[in-house]
């Protein structure tokens, strides 16, 4: 439908609706003006008939103009709803406001019903005189209409006013007004015409809380892992009537009035499966608040550093947690979160200016919001955190001019892929396996720009003196193997055995004494002074290797005849002896190596 055409059928229809008004009628209004708070609760019980013709299928609720700059909520119930409020929209209107509101059912010709209209006012009351000291009481006055401001004709009206106190200063007379304590009756009025306007002037004492959230940032991250977690930032104001004077702490401890309108502490309503709740400002946590954990709520008592008084400001933030569980539902990768726009920070709250952020897991995508009333969004954002490769998508929407009747559930809806869940541990798992990997190259390969002589020097002989090592202790080996040849000799008298034996020592003997002495070259090459050492172990070999003939000698004179057993063993204990001595030398050069 093009633009100008759903401009003129809109303007068809509420010059249609305002036709409708004219026949209606307003039976029997009772009005209640509730002002024993900071903020002004008028609640009104309309009697409707429709004298005819026609029958109707809404009516309409007007503000008066003084009032509009106030209002900050208008809900409308019908006889037999009792927890919603019927469908409202606003129409243009010369002065004040005017809004539609759709009846559960057409109302007949001749037939009648009963709604009730809920407003509340912020910021009405206003403190006169707007300082007082801190031992005076404080005093407002508050500004309205005597009459019920309707579109239609009213047969029979009453208003009930009640107040914080019975400490009356004034109030208009209109119709000679009945008082009782807190209570001012205004009425029953008669036949009184629609759009109908007296003022009506109250100047009473009030010294309830005026407390005023003059802006508030609620922060909600969503996490796929099982939690949820909420901050919420807030500048709060006492808007009453401004100290004047000294603040005497001393007279404030010692006199129960003494600063009676002033706020020491409230209750914050949190939700019942909150955990790891703090509260802090900017010096840090605040230890003298206290938690109270009830069967359906969290019950927190915030207390500032200081007593507020009038003009005086405080600035906190308070932090939990919330299983994901209670608050996120899906089906496949469809998600819904669904949470208060706005929750119960005080009882009878007033937030100037609110602004929700509500921060989405990584990969969220078709993001659409349901809003229980109407909400201003801005521009979403991006947040990036631990782990985020392309940044979490941030809902940003504010409202101002918000009541308790504005705790009301939000949903959000969106998609996400399961399989991104994978991603973060992944990010782990690839960070440890390239920083285990940079180490392992840190270690092995050399840097340096310039080599270090002595350093390669060094290394060299440590490598030389590992393969002499190896080669000194193999051609030690090489003894014991001869040993056992001689043994066998001795059993089998098989001299092949034992020549086999010792031509094998020679050779494996002779090749391993000449890498030796290779090595003991280059030892000497490098400068090492553990060329002698070497030296003195091929000395040393020399003589165990002497020792070891000499016994395989001795012990082919045993096996031919030419010796006793008894000089053979005594003689084979003298070389053991001289041989195991050599030895030892050898190992205690290697050692020193």
């Amino acid at each position: 439908m093009e633009r100008p055409v759903f401009r003129a059928l809109c303007f068809v229809l509420g010059l249609a609706a305002l036709c409708r008004a004219q026949e209606l009628l307003n039976e029997d209004v009772k009005r209640t003006v509730d002002l024993s708070s900071h903020i002004a609760k008028v609640t009104a019980e309309v009697r409707l008939s429709n004298p005819g013709p026609g029958a109707a299928h809404s009516f309409l609720v007007a503000v008066e103009p003084e009032l509009v700059p106030h209002l900050a909520f208008l809900g409308v119930k019908g006889e037999e709803e009792e927890d919603g409020y019927l469908e409202l929209q606003e129409l243009r209107a010369k002065k004040g406001k005017k809004f539609s509101v759709s009846l559960p059912s057409s109302l007949s010709p001749g037939a009648k019903t009963k709604v009730i209209i809920e407003t509340v006012y912020t910021h009405v009351l206003q403190p006169y005189p707007t300082q007082i000291t801190q031992a005076e009481k404080q005093s407002v006055t508050f500004e309205g209409n005597h009459y019920f401001f309707s579109p239609y004709p009213t047969t029979s009206q009453s208003t009930r006013v009640k107040l914080a106190s019975r400490n009356v200063e004034h109030y208009t007379k209109l119709g000679n007004p009945a008082r009782s304590d807190d209570i001012i009756e205004y009425g029953p009025f008669k036949d009184v015409s629609a759009w109908s306007y007296d003022p009506m002037k109250i100047h009473y004492e009030n010294n309830s809380p005026f407390l005023t959230i003059t802006s508030m940032t609620r922060l909600i991250e969503v996490s796929h892992w099982g939690n949820i977690a909420v901050e919420e930032t807030v500048d709060l104001k006492h808007t009453g009537a401004s100290l004047k004077g000294p603040f005497s702490r001393y007279d404030y401890q010692r006199q129960p009035d003494s600063g009676i309108s002033s706020v020491k502490s409230f209750k914050t309503i949190l939700p019942a499966a909150a955990q790891d709740v703090y509260y802090r400002d900017e010096i840090g946590n605040i230890s003298t608040s206290h938690l109270l954990i009830l069967e359906d709520s969290v019950e927190m008592e915030i207390r500032p550093r200081f007593p507020l008084f009038g003009g005086w400001k405080t600035h906190y933030l308070v932090g939990y947690n919330l299983p994901s569980y209670e608050y996120l539902y899906n089906l496949g990768d469809q998600y819904a979160l669904k949470m208060r726009f706005i929750d119960h920070v005080f009882d009878d709250q007033v937030v100037d200016s609110l602004t929700v952020k509500i921060i989405l897991p990584e990969g969220a995508k078709n993001v659409h919001v349901d809003y229980p009333y109407e909400i201003n969004r801005a521009p979403d954002e991006l947040h990036y955190t631990y782990l985020d490769t392309f940044g979490r998508p941030v809902i940003v929407a504010y409202k101002n001019n918000l009541v308790e009747q504005h705790i009301q559930d939000v949903v959000v809806h969106y998609t996400f892929n399961k399989i991104l869940m994978l991603q973060e541990p992944l990010l782990v798992v690839g960070a440890f396996y390239i920083l285990f990997f940079t180490v392992i190259l840190y270690v092995r390969l050399d840097f340096s720009i310039t080599k270090d002589p002595a350093a390669e020097a060094k290394m060299k002989v440590a490598c030389i003196t590992e393969q002499i090592l190896t080669l000194v202790n193999k051609r030690l080996g090489l003894y014991r193997h001869f040993d056992e040849a001689v043994n066998k000799y001795k059993q089998s008298r098989d001299i092949s055995t034992l020549n086999s034996g010792k031509k094998a020592l020679e050779t494996e003997h002779k090749n391993l004494t000449n890498e030796i002495a290779s090595l003991q070259s280059k030892l000497k090459v490098e400068g090492s002074d553990l060329c002698d050492k070497v030296a003195e172990i091929q000395k040393l070999d020399s003589q165990v290797k002497e020792i070891v003939l000499k016994s395989s000698s001795e012990a082919e004179r045993l096996v031919a005849g030419k010796l006793k057993k008894d000089s053979y063993i005594e003689s084979e204990k003298q070389h053991a002896n001289k041989r195991q001595e050599l030895v030892n030398k050898i190992d205690n050069i290697l050692d020193a190596l």
